[in-house]
């Protein structure tokens, strides 16, 4: 029964986590989609570690970008511990971090996210397609808790 109940519980968050949208492209979220690296015209640099007293950071903890820019996000784990990105909506960032924490060792390959083992580096290359307000997280348990989070404004055109 127990058994049951886990495979309804993944079952039912696969599509939030998987990234599709009743869209015709199965790649774009409601915060955009995978960019070609060719078109990226900017780069922002994202650190990820811990801090002396406990808490858990990226460096920025937040970053602009233009309906339709295609950005370059190069990631870099200063931290002593295993590290992760997720961007989109908050309710799916909320969704997902429910997720995690019923299902630590999870592993997903979302186009929307990177996880890196302490001093690796690594990049998204991403479309911003719609103007809004959107969120980032590390859902590893406990990290977006320990300060982890950030914003992404997206302005129109």
């Amino acid at each position: 029964m127990k058994s049951a109940l886990c495979l309804l519980m993944i079952a039912a968050a696969t599509p939030a986590l998987a990234g599709g949208t009743g869209n015709h492209s199965h790649d774009e979220l409601a915060i955009g989609a995978p960019g070609k690296a060719g078109k990226a015209k900017r780069t922002v640099n994202i650190s990820m570690s811990e801090t002396a007293d406990g808490k858990m950071i990226f460096q920025p903890a937040s970053f602009t970008a233009k309906e339709g820019e295609t950005l370059r996000l190069k990631f870099y784990n200063k931290g002593e511990t295993d590290h992760e990105f997720v961007m989109d909506k908050m309710e799916a960032i909320l969704e997902h971090k429910a997720v995690m924490e019923k299902f630590p060792e999870m592993e997903h390959d979302d186009p929307n996210a990177i996880r890196l083992a302490p001093g690796k580096r690594g990049e998204i290359v991403w479309t911003f397609t719609k103007a809004g307000t959107f969120a980032f997280g590390c859902l590893i348990p406990g990290h977006y808790e320990a300060g982890m989070k950030g914003d992404i404004e997206v302005a129109t055109k």
